[in-house]
């Protein structure tokens, strides 16, 4: 899926990683440290909910990255007025796909569901090629 809506923002904090996650978890508890520390420090209201689907989009597009894209390259978080936005590097140029829950025979997949989930978190999703090879996947997460 290429440029699913556009967003603009009036004002965006930048978190650079210092250390790219190895693992979901780790880019779970770097989000929600930016989280807390910008909705805290700005006072943009994050919510419960806005949390909690900001850590599953991370661990999807991380965990996504790991399986299907030969691991995470690049690692961002931003927080602004309109949302949290998680992006996220590894080494393939294959683009995301849904993958249906059964197979042709009729018998359930295991898996596949992640970019579905991406997809209907973030109001704003944009996969981009990287010149030397790889891609990154930005989803934005709304503030409630």
């Amino acid at each position: 899926m290429r440029e699913k809506h556009r967003t603009s923002s009036s004002t965006t904090l930048r978190e650079p990683c210092r250390r790219l996650p190895y693992r979901p978890a780790d880019a779970r508890r770097a989000v929600q440290r930016v989280v807390a520390e910008r909705c805290r420090a700005r006072a943009i209201p994050c919510g419960a909910d806005t949390i909690a689907d900001a850590l599953l989009v991370t661990s999807e597009l991380t965990t996504n990255a790991i399986l299907h894209g030969g691991g995470i390259t690049g690692f961002d978080v931003d927080v602004d007025s309109g949302g949290v936005r998680v992006s996220v590097c590894d080494r393939s140029d294959a683009l995301p796909v849904a993958v249906p829950p059964v197979d042709a025979r009729g018998r359930a997949r295991p898996g596949g569901r992640g970019w579905p989930i991406v997809c209907r978190l973030a109001r704003d999703v944009r996969v981009a090629q990287l010149p030397c090879g790889g891609k990154r996947i930005t989803a934005v997460v709304p503030l409630r």
